[in-house]
């Protein structure tokens, strides 16, 4: 990942990286099955899942910031780490896509679509808790996977070129705060859809399913060929960040378009009555 030199450009695009990491499958996946089971034993603790998740998350993101820029100002991320990242992103992005394609295919017409995740899916169990620290201890636990703890590590060296140890905790703060903001809307979104669960809600969730799909699949295929042809990834260079605003619009977006399908179905089905 190249990275810009303009510091506000930096911890623009961290911002966006962590609003877009806070969208990832597998934490939507994993903030639906925490709101679903605090909504049966803890409802007014549900809405805010989203938002303590990200919390435990971004505390790991914030340590690993924290300890990177103390072990070395000097220290550079290995070029065959940079390889293996953007693999094992293909890998789980094209898994992830052909997931929430299926779930979306096989649920039945009159049940709500739930997000798939890889992670979300091998520690499905923690998902049934209900204090607020056991929920962001979840979160933890999926910060401690290759593509968190690189990001977070690159941030640190990079940070480190701008001033040291204050510059490493900002764009980890940054990183923190997008994932935030992504994650606490998303949990409040599925408490909402899951309160209703009405024709509107069951569309709603179809439409979040198909975009992370297609978002999936559309990531994974850019990053293939951004490794495959050295003229995309030269192309890439200094769009991170309208990218990544680009894909947090289209996820974001994704329950709107969902409502406004809902809605003109509902007025279809009116008028023919």
């Amino acid at each position: 990942m190249d990275l810009p030199n303009d510091w506000i450009a930096l911890l623009a695009l961290v911002f966006i990286l962590g609003a877009k990491h806070g969208l990832d499958a597998d934490h939507l996946a994993t903030i639906d099955g925490l709101t679903r089971y605090n909504l049966r034993f803890a409802p007014a603790r549900a809405r805010w899942c989203g938002s303590l998740f990200s919390l435990g998350h971004g505390a790991v993101v914030m340590l690993i910031a924290f300890g990177v820029g103390l072990a070395s100002t000097k220290w550079q991320v290995p070029v065959w780490m940079e390889d293996l990242g953007t693999w094992i992103s293909i890998s789980f992005l094209t898994l992830l896509g052909i997931l929430n394609l299926r779930a979306v295919l096989m649920a039945p017409a009159g049940d709500m679509v739930a997000t798939v995740g890889v992670k979300a899916g091998l520690l499905r169990r923690l998902q049934a808790t209900s204090h607020p620290l056991a929920i962001a201890a979840v979160g933890s636990l999926f910060a401690l996977s290759f593509d968190t703890m690189s990001q977070a590590a690159l941030f640190a060296v990079t940070a480190t070129q701008h001033g040291g140890m204050p510059h490493a905790l900002a764009l980890g703060l940054a990183f923190t705060v997008g994932m935030l903001l992504a994650d606490g809307a998303n949990g409040l979104w599925i408490a909402s859809l899951l309160r209703r669960a009405d024709h509107r809600a069951r569309i709603a969730s179809r439409v979040m399913g198909l975009m992370v799909a297609a978002i999936s699949f559309s990531v994974a295929a850019f990053g293939l060929a951004r490794w495959l042809h050295a003229d995309i990834s030269h192309w890439y260079e200094g769009k991170e960040l309208l990218v990544g605003v680009v894909v947090v619009a289209l996820l974001g977006s994704s329950f709107l378009i969902g409502n406004w399908l809902a809605r003109g179905s509902e007025l279809v089905v009116a008028t023919s009555d």
